[in-house]
């Protein structure tokens, strides 16, 4: 139905320069990063920089006892 080849990638990269410029370009790509992140985490309910604490804590190895 909808098939996205490099080519269109390419397309679409020549129109936004053209229409935004060489020096707006970076700003468009960051405000995009920025709004792509807070629906994400708006969907899930937690943010990225937060995390459970157990995902935090290094995991400690347990002691074995040495085979006799």
């Amino acid at each position: 139905m909808f098939d996205l080849s490099p080519i269109h990638l390419i397309l679409a990269l020549g129109i936004c320069l053209v229409i935004a410029g060489p020096k707006r370009l970076p700003e468009l790509g960051r405000s995009m990063g920025r709004s792509m992140r807070e629906f994400r985490s708006s969907l899930g309910g937690l943010e990225t920089d937060q995390l459970p604490a157990a995902a935090t804590e290094p995991v400690k190895p347990t002691p074995t006892s040495p085979e006799i």
